[in-house]
């Protein structure tokens, strides 16, 4: 009996554990969701960031991430007198998630590109990161004369032949993925955080490192991601389309790299860097893929020097 009691007080502990961290991260995505604003693009409600004045700064995420992962890099940005701008792609972050959203890169760019005239920004210095990278090639492709410079962090360059990283490949099944979308949680998101994302994560609060896991389940629970890890471009057709946006441009290219990155390493991308596009620098960071979280402040600092020398100052 004393022991069935003692063991109703832990459950009834880590129940109140449970809610507490709850409440943390939920402060966390309230904190940030004040921050942006919210526009209406094809009847589809859209959530950004947008910090500063200055030369535009259109930063493009990934998977499974959002806005969110750049909140620190647009505060820098705006810090050195830039105006940061960073858009939930549908389907991720606190965007809408519509049934009848075709989650594929050429669709995500036209999107975009629809939210930043909406927004009367015409030209701007962009930023691709993961899966932002083959969506912001094809919105530059479409729209050379109005990028000022091009940052590629951490992304897939030969999209033809990219390999997702065993990380990510049980999210192309059925049932398969569903069940590892599952397995993220509070308890399991940091320790990928940590093996994947940054070198230290001890130095980023545990309410928002969990933040992630709801941004990306929110009311659909994910299933607006599984659709976007289905549903990769991979054709010759596409590729040929990035390519023109990295090669034989009127803008400048640079590469910034977590250097420890173990799913997109750059012992494997500096070759395609290097021998596939126009690039003009590269810089190694001390991070892991998710280098905006861990190193903000370098990687604003290179962007505004990047945006200084095109233009000549």
């Amino acid at each position: 009996m004393q022991a069935k009691t003692i063991l109703c007080k832990l459950e009834d502990k880590c129940d109140m554990m449970e809610e507490n961290i709850q409440s943390k991260v939920q402060e966390v995505i309230r904190a940030h969701e004040a921050t942006g604003k919210y526009i209406e693009i094809d009847g589809i409600k859209t959530f950004y960031l947008d910090y500063g004045i200055g030369e535009p700064v259109i930063c493009i995420h990934g998977v499974p991430t959002s806005s969110y992962l750049y909140r620190k890099v647009l505060k820098s940005l705006e810090k050195r007198g830039m105006r940061g701008i960073s858009i939930d792609l549908p389907g991720l972050g606190l965007s809408d998630r519509p049934e009848n959203f075709e989650y594929e890169f050429q669709n995500f760019a036209q999107h975009l590109n629809k939210t930043l005239r909406q927004l009367n920004i015409e030209k701007y210095h962009l930023v691709v990161h993961d899966i932002g990278g083959p969506i912001g090639f094809a919105l530059a492709a479409e729209n050379i004369q109005s990028i000022l410079s091009l940052t590629i962090l951490n992304t897939m360059i030969d999209i033809q032949h990219f390999k997702k990283p065993l990380v990510m490949r049980p999210f192309e099944k059925k049932v398969l993925g569903e069940a590892e979308l599952a397995s993220i949680s509070h308890l399991t998101w940091p320790i990928m955080f940590d093996q994947m994302g940054v070198n230290n994560s001890k130095l980023i609060p545990s309410e928002e490192i969990k933040a992630y896991v709801d941004l990306l389940k929110r009311e659909d629970n994910g299933k607006a991601f599984l659709k976007i890890m289905r549903n990769f471009n991979q054709t010759k057709e596409f590729q040929k389309q990035c390519f023109r946006a990295l090669n034989n441009v009127p803008y400048p290219i640079q590469a910034l790299w977590g250097e420890d990155d173990p799913a997109l390493t750059f012992e494997h991308f500096k070759r395609e860097l290097m021998e596939l596009t126009e690039v003009e620098e590269i810089h190694l960071l001390d991070s892991k893929h998710f280098l905006q979280e861990e190193v903000p402040d370098e990687i604003a600092e290179k962007i505004q020097e990047f945006a200084e020398k095109k233009n000549g100052s």
